[in-house]
């Protein structure tokens, strides 16, 4: 799984979660809301360090972005796109088949 995410999505990220050099966020899959590909289902994410193996990560600005392997489930097959909604002022998730 590839984690792509777009430059206002790593302001956004920096300025709201207050992220420093060697901080990590995970995204991971939760109840309640959809996503382009998940009915019921949405992404969460939280600032927390990886506890387990990863299936997708990338680092940007010495800050981690990964999922971990417990989320298999709901990343199986797919990227992840992360970009920025202006409107809503928050993080907006795309999914792409891989």
């Amino acid at each position: 799984m590839n984690i792509t995410i777009t430059d206002k999505a790593v302001q956004w990220f920096e300025s709201e979660m207050l992220l420093d050099k060697g901080d990590a966020v995970r995204f991971f899959g939760k109840v309640y809301g959809k996503t382009e590909v998940h009915e019921g289902f949405s992404v969460g994410m939280n600032a927390e360090q990886p506890h387990s193996d990863v299936i997708g990560k990338t680092e940007i600005n010495g800050v981690t972005y990964f999922a971990g392997t417990e989320d298999d489930w709901f990343f199986s097959g797919y990227d992840l796109e992360v970009d920025y909604d202006e409107e809503r002022d928050e993080p907006i998730y795309h999914f792409h088949e891989n």
